[in-house]
């Protein structure tokens, strides 16, 4: 069974910084393109942004782009979300994604890290 343990999230002022790491146990994690959603209470979970299996292509949601990047190491089973010049408007819990060989979607998922920017 493949799980995802996200963490790295916390209370942070507006303009810092702050990196996500989502770790994936079970399963081939090379195998997995990945991907990190966000979402706040009464909202719509949003896109941010997700990695390829080898890690050389990434794709950033357009608002957080030059903001935000995103990495893996596959040897460390892990993906990492940074997050520079935070604004208050980040502020949700972010959620880590892991697609599986046999989804066209991201079908498995982590419990969640909750990050706040104060103004």
């Amino acid at each position: 069974q493949v799980q995802l343990v996200e963490s790295g999230g916390g209370l942070v002022q507006t303009g810092d910084s702050l990196r996500l790491s989502c770790v994936v146990n079970g399963g081939t994690f090379s195998t997995f393109p990945m991907a990190w959603f966000r979402q706040v209470p009464g909202k719509e979970r949003e896109f941010v942004a997700r990695i390829s299996r080898s890690g050389d292509n990434t794709y950033f949601a357009d608002s957080l782009k030059g903001r935000f990047t995103l990495s893996r190491e596959n040897a460390k089973n892990t993906v990492y979300l940074q997050m520079n010049n935070l604004k208050p408007e980040d502020t949700a819990v972010y959620y880590c994604a892991a697609q599986s060989a046999t989804s066209f979607k991201y079908d498995i998922w982590g419990q969640g890290t909750q990050v706040t920017v104060s103004s």
